[in-house]
């Protein structure tokens, strides 16, 4: 492990010829590998086969990993601009191309109800399945594998990393992870073998059949619950809400853990019937003990004409969900805001504090309430 984390730093140092040119840039705490890279010429041999298509003829085929289905001709590429159709085989051009990596504490992904205080490694590729206008990692996310520079790393030396770092967890952020699912799949596998736990952030747009392989082997899984229209999905992310609603409810029928986000963009999905909507359709669906986080919008992409969410929109869509039964609700983006805490809904006790990102006391014991012994649903140890 030490020789495998002395051969990443040094990576890191621009110890090699292929990454001498690499600027590290830090965007919003994500490590950014920069410049593109000159188009690739990889043979299929040194690219892996995609997972979860069908071969079609003509030399065409359909990737049936998302939503979208994609039909896709020979030297061509899906939506995505990551999955690529070679002599009548999809290959993935992201595998083993990591273009973000770094080392960050569990509540910024955020999972409040994960081992509070605990830090991360977080690995993501370029691409997404979505184009979402208010992206904050759009760099990453809206690119291809030849527009963003990337570091070598085989599913072993992620793990040995991790180990090396002595870090509690591997993590699968920032751009949308479906889009590199045999890279994440093959580091999960192989940490789930070796003792360690995996973490996945994602949009949810993927399809059950991957999703619910992929869950064998993730301890906790964060979805981003975008908006609760048809018509906000459409326009601000060219994606689609019911196969997001499909996910959210495999990950808790597969009993994963599982937390959602919902971005609050003023004007774009902050009518509070929809919120209300939203918190009644997962109390019905989900239960009334998955943690919800309404997050702070700030400018970001192509939404930088807005305002961030007033404080008190996002106050107010949390009345609304503790009121429809919602027992953990949480505001984030607002530092020192009371909501980052977690309170017991049965006696109303502090029971982990937070400032920012940062754990500032933790009274659980044993994933349970100190005053008055309420079980707390999430992975405590």
């Amino acid at each position: 492990m030490v020789e495998a984390r002395s051969r990443w730093k040094s990576r890191l140092r621009l110890g090699t010829e292929l990454l001498a040119l690499i600027a590290f840039i830090a965007v919003g705490g994500t490590v950014i590998l920069s410049h593109p890279l000159p188009p690739g010429s990889a043979s299929e041999e040194t690219l892996t086969e995609a997972r979860y298509y069908t071969k079609l003829d003509n030399k065409q085929v359909q990737c049936r990993l998302c939503p979208r289905q994609c039909l896709i001709g020979d030297g061509r590429r899906g939506t995505c601009g990551i999955r690529e159709n070679r002599n009548g085989k999809l290959y993935t051009l992201s595998y083993g191309k990591a273009c973000a990596l770094n080392i960050g504490p569990i509540e910024k992904l955020p999972l409040y109800h994960v081992q509070p205080g605990s830090l991360r490694l977080n690995l993501a590729t370029a691409g997404c399945n979505l184009s979402c206008r208010n992206c904050q990692n759009w760099q990453l996310s809206q690119r291809t594998p030849e527009e963003v520079k990337s570091l070598d790393l085989s599913p072993e030396e992620v793990v040995n990393n991790a180990l090396a770092d002595r870090v509690s967890f591997i993590s699968f952020t920032y751009t949308e992870p479906t889009i590199f699912y045999e890279y994440m799949f093959d580091i999960s596998k192989l940490a789930k073998s070796a003792g360690y736990k995996t973490l996945l952030n994602t949009n949810g747009f993927i399809n059950p059949e991957p999703l619910k392989a992929l869950l064998q082997y993730i301890d906790a899984v964060n979805i981003d619950l975008k908006g609760f229209t048809p018509e906000f999905y459409e326009e601000n992310c060219s994606g689609e809400l019911e196969p997001v609603l499909g996910s959210l409810k495999l990950v808790k029928e597969e009993g994963v853990h599982l937390e959602i986000v919902n971005l609050v963009i003023p004007s774009l999905n902050d009518d509070m019937e929809k919120v209300k909507e939203m918190c009644l359709w997962i109390k019905e669906n989900l239960g009334t003990d998955v943690p919800l986080h309404f997050s702070r919008f700030f400018p970001a992409y192509r939404l930088t004409k807005l305002s961030p969410t007033p404080v008190e929109t996002l106050e107010e869509a949390r009345r609304i969900a503790l009121e429809m039964g919602l027992k953990y609700v949480y505001i984030g983006n607002v530092s020192g805001h009371p909501a980052n805490n977690t309170f017991c809904p049965r006696c109303g006790e502090k029971l982990v504090g937070r400032i920012g990102l940062a754990v500032t006391e933790n009274n659980l014991q044993q994933g349970r309430c100190p005053f008055c012994g309420y079980q707390i649903p999430g992975i405590w140890e």
